[in-house]
């Protein structure tokens, strides 16, 4: 008989693994709770029609799509068949497919239900996605996303208060060497009015994108090959390499952006950013500004953010900005602007591993185990598990008459915190023998005591 197998690019998560992922998305959680954000669940799978053309040509390969039920070639065309062409036959045998993001169900969503909605619309939403992409180390087909979106503003409270979610998730994970770096959309196409690249600011923002990954020379390089001048590019790194406090890397843009309203405007948002959390009484210490970040501008508008924990080998494990298209793409005539940001639940885990930062208690297991030795004892040890359930303490009993050797590994494989021994002399007395696993101290109390001492 064949072995079972996964499907390449998806995993199975055992107990000690979920335990520590549930760590994440309750502190996460928590967090975008505190903050006034509802939660929101979207289907697995949406209409074709949805989710094709909102992620571009490459994002459209990268699609997962569902055959239609019953018999899907019965109506389509023999000559198409015979064509083995996907293309020509794929909207007759798949009209649905899995969600690629959590962004495009959102829009979805609220077009749908916009005369129900209160906005400003705060909404989180926690779920997997899935790409047909190639899988390797750090990218997988099916994954999740923690998504958090406000839509229906513009008011820059909404970006200091993203500032304020990311802090306060990063304390709730016990992380506190991270960066989270601002930009703005209305910057760089200040930078690139600036340099004369207004033509041709698609290429420089994806160059200016690969700054971290192949260097100030190679970027140059290639925007020489897209007929960037020298001149230009003197300028565009001048720029670029601005060193300084927040204040002063604004005071320097500020004399280039003279006869550019979108760097003007990038620039005053910013620095309202900035000024908003100081009225919140918060720690801008991890805030920077990065004049060269530049992710996916395509889809932003406004400030952008991603986020980098310090002295590990993962790369960014957050990132965000404001978009004002959210519901054009649906053909929606009222143009609503939002603003949101996500995490990235599996570059997260994998950081607190590199880093050994997840808390002991993250291990889900029962607080204590009732072990036994023959009928009589099992018997006394089920009214004794009633009460220690009763009190909201998680326990269980060993379900078998076996040696006690065998129910301690039990205890010790499952991480167990405490075992309870139920012999016949307890039976009688009600003195009760708790065994701290991890140090192994043993002591006598009653039933009372014990459930004082573990809640």
């Amino acid at each position: 008989m064949e072995k079972p197998t996964l499907p390449k690019g998806t995993r199975d998560f055992g107990p000690s693994t979920m335990a520590k992922r549930q760590f994440i998305f309750n502190t996460i959680r928590t967090v975008f709770q505190k903050f006034g954000f509802q939660p929101l669940e979207t289907p697995a799978m949406e209409n074709l029609s949805t989710l094709t053309g909102k992620y571009g040509e490459e994002g459209d390969q990268l699609l997962f799509k569902i055959l239609n039920s019953g018999d899907f070639l019965k109506d389509v065309a023999p000559q198409k068949i015979e064509s083995r062409s996907s293309k020509l036959i794929t909207s007759e045998i798949a009209e649905k497919g899995l969600r690629y993001d959590l962004t495009v169900p959102f829009a979805r969503y609220v077009v749908m239900n916009r005369h129900e909605i209160s906005f400003p619309f705060k909404r989180y939403q926690i779920q997997p996605v899935w790409r047909a992409d190639r899988p390797q180390k750090g990218r997988y087909r099916e994954f999740y996303q923690c998504d958090a979106d406000v839509v229906g503003t513009n008011s820059l409270i909404c970006e200091a208060e993203i500032i304020l979610m990311i802090t306060e998730v990063f304390k709730g994970l016990g992380i506190h060497d991270y960066t989270i770096k601002i930009n703005h959309r209305g910057i760089l196409s200040g930078i690139a009015e600036t340099i004369g690249a207004c033509e041709n600011e698609t290429a420089l923002f994806a160059a200016i994108d690969k700054l971290d990954k192949i260097g100030e020379e190679k970027v140059k390089d290639e925007l020489r090959a897209k007929g960037f001048s020298e001149k230009s590019l003197t300028n565009l790194f001048e720029i670029l390499n601005a060193k300084g406090s927040t204040p002063e890397k604004i005071s320097f843009l500020t004399k280039f952006f003279d006869n550019s309203e979108h760097g003007k405007k990038g620039l005053n948002d910013l620095q309202e950013v900035f000024t908003l959390l100081k009225s919140y009484g918060a720690d801008d210490a991890h805030v920077e500004f990065d004049v060269a970040l530049a992710r996916g501008l395509s889809y932003y508008t406004g400030c952008i953010f991603e986020v980098k924990i310090n002295n590990v080998s993962i790369g960014s494990v957050s990132g965000g900005g404001r978009y004002d298209n959210l519901t054009q793409t649906f053909g929606d005539k009222e143009n609503l602007s939002g603003v949101g940001f996500s995490f990235g639940v599996d570059r997260l885990y994998d950081a607190l591993e590199e880093l050994q930062a997840f808390p002991k208690e993250t291990r889900l297991s029962s607080k204590v185990l009732i072990c036994h030795f023959d009928a009589e004892t099992l018997q006394y040890g089920l009214a004794l598990l009633q009460h220690f359930r009763a009190a909201n303490i998680a326990s269980e009993i060993y379900p078998d008459v076996s040696k006690l050797k065998k129910q301690l590994e039990y205890a010790n494989k499952k991480g167990v915190a405490y075992t309870l021994v139920v012999g016949s002399e307890e039976v009688k007395s009600g003195a009760l023998t708790l065994k701290n696993m991890d140090t192994g101290e043993q002591e006598k109390l009653t039933l009372h005591e014990i459930i004082q001492k573990l809640q």
